[in-house]
């Protein structure tokens, strides 16, 4: 199958060959979607490592889910949802872990903030002003983070962020306006349009999660079976 074809592909026609047992085309969904879905989990996690697994949780329930895709949003959007939830749920196991380390500490309570987990890829971005934007846009309330992440990072429409995270437009609007005006208009000014670099996740990190999403993938439906 010419490659270039199948590339052309909507989600919609990719999503129905897979359906139809050529599993392998998944691999087309998740090259598609990594790097926004890495942005936003980041944006909710700020955490490398736990991110890069909430994907991989993400891609298989949806691929387990697949026949529940009806066609009412994107599949982007449906995709992104279910992202959105996986993390907020590793999110919240994280924060009753921390309460029990807390109860458990004869009523001492340590408040050690969440910081970013940073890979050498990561590291090296540091020194760019894509690094920069980083730092500043994980410091910022994850209500407002993510929200801004979706709408000047990824550049997803009002609508489909709305859509995605379960709210209203007029809310959407709101946080983004609070969003930007907590972080400093110069730094903005400087970054310009290396925003779209930002947060990357191409290359082995790509390849990586799709290998990793396969692994875990039924073996009778991934063309494994005698």
């Amino acid at each position: 199958m010419e490659k270039a074809r199948v590339e052309g592909w909507t989600d919609e026609q990719v999503v129905g060959r897979v359906m139809s047992g050529e599993v392998e085309l998944y691999e087309i969904i998740m090259r598609r979607y990594n790097q926004r879905l890495y942005r936003v989990v980041i944006s909710i996690l700020r955490d490398a490592a736990e991110t890069e697994d909430v994907i991989q949780d993400a891609y298989v329930r949806a691929y387990e889910h697949l026949s529940q895709f009806e066609g009412r949003a994107a599949f982007s959007t449906w995709l992104t949802r279910i992202a959105v939830h996986e993390a907020l749920a590793r999110l919240r196991k994280r924060e009753r872990i921390q309460q029990l380390d807390t109860n458990q500490d004869e009523g001492e309570i340590s408040v050690n903030p969440v910081s970013p987990a940073l890979d050498p890829e990561q590291t090296v971005s540091k020194a760019e002003l894509s690094g920069m934007l980083e730092e500043a846009v994980l410091a910022l309330p994850e209500q407002y983070r993510t929200v801004l992440i979706m709408r000047d990072v990824e550049e997803m429409s009002t609508s489909e962020t709305a859509a995605a995270l379960s709210l209203s437009e007029e809310n959407v609007k709101v946080r983004l306006h609070r969003g930007r005006a907590m972080v400093r208009r110069e730094l903005f000014a400087r970054v310009g349009a290396t925003a779209k670099n930002a947060f990357p996740f191409l290359g082995a990190r790509c390849d990586r999660m799709v290998a990793r999403v396969f692994e875990r993938l039924p073996a009778s439906k991934n063309g494994k079976d005698d």
